[in-house]
């Protein structure tokens, strides 16, 4: 407050007021929790569009027309009757059968050739036995009775290609060579599945025989098992005087019927001649 004129000792400047404490700070009210989201109402689906009227096709297709009715079916014709079988024509007679010719009456047989005149006797010590003529007579098979039947000639007479032969009488085909690397040397004759051998120098002994005999010899014909005609071929080609001392055959049992299958070989080399009758043959050297 103001004073009068006159000079107040100073004043003592009033204590500096305490400076009151500061206020503690109220604490800010918590904020309020955030207030819960309103749950969004769900939106309802919207409705489905509905379907667009379908295009029209165009009119729509006439209804076919009903069906006519079938006419009714024709009857059928009756079926013709068939005409009647025509009878059959009756059978001609037989013609009466041919009366069969009378037989002709056989020819006469012809004559038998004369026989053949003897040859000589085979020499002392011969093996040879007397025969009946029958025993000299055909050719027969090889020992065993082995037979191909006929065949045509040929061969040269090796082993490769031995010589075609035909026995005297033409009733049996054989082949033969000469195989002179057997030991000893042979003549060998197959006769179907038989095989016979003969001494190689057969072919020369009995050609010189008969050079010195100078006509015909009749040949004959034995299995080893029986005797030989004598004064033929084959009492010849077993006998103890020829050039070999006895057998010309090699195979043991198969030593016979030299006088059917050696006469042949002479015949195809040009070294004799030979008579080819069914039986009774014969042979000479040219």
């Amino acid at each position: 407050m103001a004073t009068s004129g006159k000079k107040s000792p100073a004043t003592k400047a009033a204590p500096a007021a305490k400076a009151a404490p500061a206020a503690k700070a109220v604490p800010a009210p918590k904020p309020a929790a955030a207030a819960k989201a309103a749950p969004v109402p769900k939106s309802k689906p919207a409705p489905k569009a509905a379907p667009a009227p379908k295009a029209s096709t165009g009119p729509k297709p006439v209804k076919a027309a009903p069906k006519a009715k079938a006419a009714p079916k024709a009857k059928a014709a009756p079926k013709a009757k068939a005409a009647p079988k025509a009878k059959a024509a009756p059978k001609a007679n037989a013609a009466p059968k041919a009366k069969a010719a009378p037989k002709a009456k056989a020819a006469p047989k012809a004559k038998a050739a004369p026989k053949a005149k003897a040859a000589p006797k085979a020499t002392a010590g011969s093996s040879a036995q007397p025969a009946t003529r029958a025993d000299a007579s055909g050719d027969g098979g090889a020992e065993g009775g082995d037979s191909d039947g006929s065949g045509p000639g040929g061969g040269d007479g090796t082993r490769a290609s031995p010589w075609q032969l035909t026995t005297p009488s033409g009733q049996s085909s054989y082949t033969a060579f000469r195989a002179g690397d057997l030991d000893p040397p042979a003549l060998v004759v197959q006769v179907g599945k038989t095989e016979l051998r003969y001494h190689l120098r057969c072919i020369d002994d009995l050609h010189g025989m008969l050079k010195s005999h100078g006509d015909w010899v009749p040949l004959g014909n034995a299995d080893e098992q029986k005797p030989a005609l004598a004064g033929t071929i084959e009492a010849w080609g077993r006998d103890a005087g020829n050039p070999v001392g006895g057998w010309y055959g090699l195979k043991k049992g198969l030593r016979g019927r030299f006088g059917n299958y050696v006469p042949p070989v002479l015949e195809r080399l040009g070294l004799a001649e030979v008579e080819h009758l069914p039986k009774n043959n014969r042979m000479r050297a040219r």
